[in-house]
């Protein structure tokens, strides 16, 4: 029988019903005990989300060019803080940052240090993929490999493997003490045969702790001394970290946001312990480098010398076509002889944002969204689909961005229709599979170990059609993907 399927995402059609209840049920048991899901969080797949191998080579290549456009954005970066690139560059990334965050994240020490995973978040389109953000503080990591595990053990081939989200936050985390390409050695006052993680999950991000601590269960198995903690547990002595009985922390994992940081019990200590290089820390502290307004750079006419050069021809132009046109929402005025680059509204150019304001439904098809550095910056909040407001609303929200600049700017970036894709889902309350049409969101996590790029896993979530934003939701779908060529037979 023929193993691929006709929309991406399509369950094999040879599994039968009585298998696929019992593989849900499975999965949910797995997922409840592990306390990752109370029965009803999202809907439970009898499969992984099959991808095509075309689609896999995509995601898998991807990685890589992630990881050369971070690099570059951060040379971007302090190249216009000195006066070599617009200095208008950093002015923007700058906005609305407190002064001794951006003191410290320039501080000599960190200038080479980049996030050590990656997840871009890629909408499924007619025309292929789209990168609607990045995300370098991401959760999902302990979910999306508890689900690879409970999936692979039924027999299914995930991407990454039954344990690469384990191994690979494992192999990133073993990787922060080796000398990176272009990063100077952080010294340790601990030897890397006494490496111990602290794994820090803000209040703030408390609804992520039940997968970080499955997480550091499943690093402990593996043999990395691991602990999930609150900034409270954290120890500060003059020879740096400490957790309870003396543990020594030598590498920090930080699961926490940098707009939070003054609600964050002894941030100031973790920051001076990575300064003086008592703890490995990870993700670095460059807000400049959690920024959505980074697109809007990458399709900045004035700036794509400098991105030629950086990024070379290949992924220059993917990332062109994979980012979708972004453009930052300043409100000051643009000079009367100017336009804002590559901005159309009914296919004339534009110079004032005002005029996008009064734009018919097919005219709004855009997204407003926070840029970062704010508690409305992540997920679905924060963010305003043109074309499913009325106009009034639109509007209002158009002028409530352009009014955030000084303390959070706004993006707005064109708005990409993701195509359809056809996934099931078990419905315990009649022990039934329901079929579901819906779009899809890929969600892959690459770990960054010695300058390799590894792809750890892939989490898909689906949501129905009548939804615009897509993200996880009750009436979402949420499962690993897996190679629909390699689908077991049953």
């Amino acid at each position: 029988m023929e193993r691929v399927p006709t929309l991406p995402g399509s369950p094999p059609t040879d599994l039968l019903p009585e298998t696929s209840r019992e593989h849900s049920r499975r999965v949910r048991t797995r997922l409840m005990e592990a306390g990752l899901h109370d029965g009803a969080t999202w809907r439970i797949s009898p499969t992984p989300f099959l991808l095509t191998s075309a689609d896999l080579s995509a995601i898998q290549s991807l990685g890589p060019h992630l990881l050369r456009f971070t690099r570059a954005l951060n040379r971007l970066y302090y190249e216009s803080v000195r006066g070599a690139q617009p200095t208008w560059v950093a002015d923007y990334l700058d906005q609305g940052k407190p002064s001794d965050l951006i003191a410290y994240a320039r501080m000599n020490r960190f200038h080479a240090a980049l996030p050590d995973i990656i997840r871009p978040d890629l909408i499924l389109t007619e025309d292929g993929f789209m990168i609607s953000e990045l995300d370098s503080v991401p959760g999902g990591i302990g979910l999306t490999g508890c689900m690879g595990q409970a999936y692979a053990d039924l027999g299914w081939p995930i991407i990454g493997g039954r344990d690469g989200m384990v191994s690979g936050f494992a192999g990133m985390i073993r990787s922060l003490t080796s000398q990176r390409e272009g990063a100077p050695q952080t010294p340790l006052p601990y030897p890397l045969t006494s490496l111990n993680l602290a794994i820090v999950v803000s209040e703030e991000s408390k609804d992520y702790r039940p997968e970080m601590l499955w997480l550091a269960a499943r690093l402990r198995e593996a043999g990395l001394p691991a602990q999930t903690v609150s900034p409270d547990d954290v120890v500060f002595t003059e020879e740096g970290l400490f957790l309870a009985g003396s543990t020594p922390i030598t590498a920090l994992y930080r699961f926490f946001e940098l707009f939070d940081l003054k609600n964050i019990p002894k941030s100031e200590l973790i920051m001076y312990a990575a300064k003086k290089g008592r703890v490995a820390l990870t993700p670095p502290m460059k807000p400049w480098l959690e920024e959505k307004m980074a697109f809007a750079l990458v399709h900045h006419p004035a700036l794509e010398p400098f991105w030629s050069h950086e990024l070379g021809t290949d992924t220059y132009e993917l990332l062109h076509r994979w980012m979708p046109k972004t453009w930052i929402l300043d409100p000051r005025p643009v000079p009367p002889h100017a336009i804002i680059p590559g901005l159309t509204a009914d296919g004339r150019s534009v110079s004032d944002w005002k005029v996008l304001a009064g734009l018919g439904q097919k005219g709004r098809r855009f997204v407003i969204k926070p840029s970062g550095f704010s508690e409305l910056a992540w997920g679905s909040r924060g963010v305003s689909v043109g074309h499913d407001l009325p106009q009034t609303e639109w509007a209002a929200a158009l002028e409530a961005a352009l009014a955030s600049f000084p303390r959070v700017p706004h993006i707005l970036q064109e708005f990409r229709k993701g195509r359809h894709v056809a996934v099931s889902y078990h419905d315990p309350a009649k022990d039934d599979i329901v079929p579901m049409p819906g779009r899809v969101r890929l969600s892959p996590y690459y770990f960054i170990a010695n300058d390799h790029v590894e792809l750890g896993g892939v989490l898909a979530t689906v949501c129905p059609l009548d939804k615009k934003l897509i993200h996880g939701m009750r009436e979402a779908v949420m499962a690993p993907c897996a190679l629909a060529e390699t689908a077991p037979e049953r």
